[in-house]
């Protein structure tokens, strides 16, 4: 992803977009809309956390916590948006796969209730290859953080 930074005006983007530029659906589907979209350089994801998520029967009964695991989800999930929409990928054919994470820290619990934001920057691109830098915020606390790389692969026919 070579490009110019451009002071181009920031973009939202709806549930509708969204399932068109990455295949995940409910209920593993962890970003429901997108703002402050910038090609190339960032994005902010957004959850709204209800206790209608299918995995707070067992995360924890009577003390309901998003799994850690799923927020770093969520943020892969909004850089595979920002790569997809970036790249205007052909989903059919292409496919954007988390290949690591690093740097990860676990700071404040997501219950159901809370807006997670998901602010995505890009630290690196080369080639099929992009390095992130995400946060989850919830109100002004940081709830996780961490570094992780997507790669875009021929999807198998």
């Amino acid at each position: 992803m070579t490009h110019a930074l451009s002071e181009e005006p920031s973009v939202d983007i709806d549930i509708e977009e969204i399932m068109r530029l990455i295949p995940h659906r409910p209920p593993f589907l962890m970003v429901d809309r997108a703002e402050d979209y910038r090609a190339h350089r960032s994005i902010v994801g957004i959850k709204s956390v209800t206790i209608n998520e299918p995995y707070f029967v067992g995360h924890f009964p009577g003390r309901p916590v998003m799994p850690g695991v799923l927020i770093i989800e969520a943020f892969a999930q909004t850089g595979g948006v920002l790569m997809s929409k970036s790249l205007q990928v052909d989903v059919e054919n292409k496919g954007i796969m988390f290949i690591s994470v690093d740097n990860c820290r676990f700071r404040h619990p997501v219950r159901p209730g809370d807006v997670l934001r998901m602010p995505v920057e890009v630290l690196r691109a080369r080639g099929d290859v992009v390095k992130f830098r995400g946060r989850g915020l919830v109100g002004d606390k940081v709830a996780a953080e961490a570094e992780f790389a997507a790669m875009l692969i021929d999807v198998p026919t």
